[in-house]
């Protein structure tokens, strides 16, 4: 059941339209590369398209009608966008639901230290990374540092030309056969990840006040000088910051043929982007559109800003409640009784290393829209795994629209596996299923989509969002 190439298919309006999506997806994941900024970018582009803040619906205690469009924000980090439908809400709703953060390292709370005249910054990797990858490359530092008065400094250094950028260094060939006779896993180790920032001491006159800490590591008061003088920094300041260190740079176009896209974070933003443009350009649906777009899903979800957190109960609860249907029961049968796409990214065959791949039920780039019935791992641990029924709902669905798509599970069944939110849904009663653009690298600093793939998930989800 091989499913054909989407490229061959494609009028020149379409490829127009492809085109503009696609610039327009580069420009938002070289923008925002941290969850905050996703987020912060996210609720921008809803204004502009006639949403209004929830909250302010609740505290004017304003009834939500059908055409109505609200958004909820859940501590700048998390967001959920409603376009109300002409059906009742207790027939359910249809979702898409993705995450907006990614694979990177975290700045510790108290990370800076000198060595040898070199100041670094000490980090935490954050989700599923092969470390020796983060090496030699050119990085940025994004996120914010929130000080004792309430105030909160954004930052972002290295992707202004000007800017200075940041990288973590490796052992140089010459004196690396120890090094190149270990596991890939163990070549660079967890504490190894520091970012240098720092090598010019600052000058101390004989007989001036400097602390003795300056004097004693001067590239560091050098470097703490910098950020006091910059950004209005103090070292205990990091106690209270978020702070992520991720790849310098814009995404690119990637070929000779520029089919395809090069840029860091595309698991998930890929889908989160397609998601969010899609609730945009909805027409008021039958069955009220919801966009979820998460955090913390690459740490398993958690925390207050995870999708096991209760924010999207409650912003459903307020919603039933202005929209005259409150009460726990009708809360209760609007979420069994919705349907959900759990917008996440799928592992495109790779012919590099074809040997971890089933080719028969793999994601080929350039074939569109992938469904994963079940994800999982060691026999469908962790999975969702759609009812049947849905999934013959799905292929209608994207039939009809002419969405060009395709099914894959994640490699071969013992080469590995993974998961996403759908199995957190699911626990409502809901129907859902897993689907996403194929990438290759995923997880890696610089990960590659095809730009047909991205369109037809822009396409498939505005599809969906017609489902009644």
């Amino acid at each position: 059941m091989e499913r054909p190439n989407a490229w061959k298919g494609y009028t020149s309006e379409q490829l127009d339209e492809l085109h503009y999506l696609c610039e327009g997806y580069k420009a938002f994941i070289s923008d925002n590369k941290t969850e905050r900024e996703c987020c912060a970018a996210s609720v921008a582009m809803a204004e502009e398209a006639g949403y209004v803040s929830l909250a302010s619906r609740v505290e004017a205690g304003e009834p939500l009608k059908p055409g109505d469009k609200v958004y909820a924000v859940n501590r700048g980090k998390s967001l959920m966008l409603l376009h109300m439908g002409t059906e009742p809400l207790e027939r359910g709703v249809n979702i898409l639901g993705a995450h907006i953060d990614s694979p990177r390292l975290d700045v510790k709370q108290d990370p800076v230290e000198e060595k040898n005249e070199i100041v670094t910054l000490d980090t935490h990797y954050y989700g599923g990374v092969k470390k020796y990858q983060w090496v030699t490359i050119p990085l940025a530092i994004h996120g914010v540092v929130a000080k004792k008065d309430g105030s909160v400094v954004n930052v972002v250094i290295g992707e202004d030309e000007d800017d200075p950028v940041f990288c973590i260094s490796d052992l140089l060939i010459h004196l690396s056969s120890e090094q190149l006779g270990k596991k890939a896993s163990e070549v660079i180790d967890g504490e190894m990840l520091d970012v240098l920032v720092g090598n010019r001491p600052i000058v101390i006159e004989e007989g001036s006040e400097e602390s003795e800490d300056a004097k004693k590591s001067p590239v560091k008061a050098g470097v703490l000088a910098v950020l006091s003088g910059q950004l209005g920094i103090e070292e205990e300041d990091l106690l209270s910051a978020e702070l992520e260190v991720v790849p310098a740079g814009a995404a690119r176009d990637l070929g000779l043929d520029r089919s395809m896209i090069l840029g860091y974070g595309q698991d998930d933003r890929s889908c989160a982007y397609t998601s969010l443009v899609a609730q945009l350009d909805a027409e008021t649906p039958a069955r009220t559109a919801v966009c979820l777009l998460v955090d913390k899903e690459e740490i398993g979800s958690v925390g207050a800003t995870g999708m096991t957190s209760h924010f999207f109960e409650d912003t459903m609860a307020e919603v039933l409640e202005l929209a005259g249907q409150s009460g726990p029961l009708a809360l209760r049968r609007c979420l069994a009784a919705s349907n959900m796409l759990s917008s996440d990214v799928s592992a495109g065959f790779d012919p590099t290393f074809a040997s971890v791949f089933e080719p028969k039920n793999s994601a080929y780039l350039g074939h569109g829209l992938t469904f994963n019935k079940y994800t999982g791992s060691r026999g469908k641990s962790g999975s969702n795994d759609a009812d049947a029924e849905y999934v013959a709902t799905i292929r209608r669905v994207m039939d009809e629209g002419g969405v060009a798509w395709q099914t894959a599970e994640l490699g071969k069944v013992d080469a590995g596996g993974g998961g996403t939110i759908a199995y957190i849904l699911a626990t409502y009663g809901m129907n859902v299923i897993d689907c996403g653009v194929p990438v290759l690298s995923m997880h890696a600093p610089w990960e590659a989509t095809s730009k047909a793939d991205i369109y037809e998930a822009y396409r498939g989800y505005r599809e969906f969002l017609k489902l009644t």
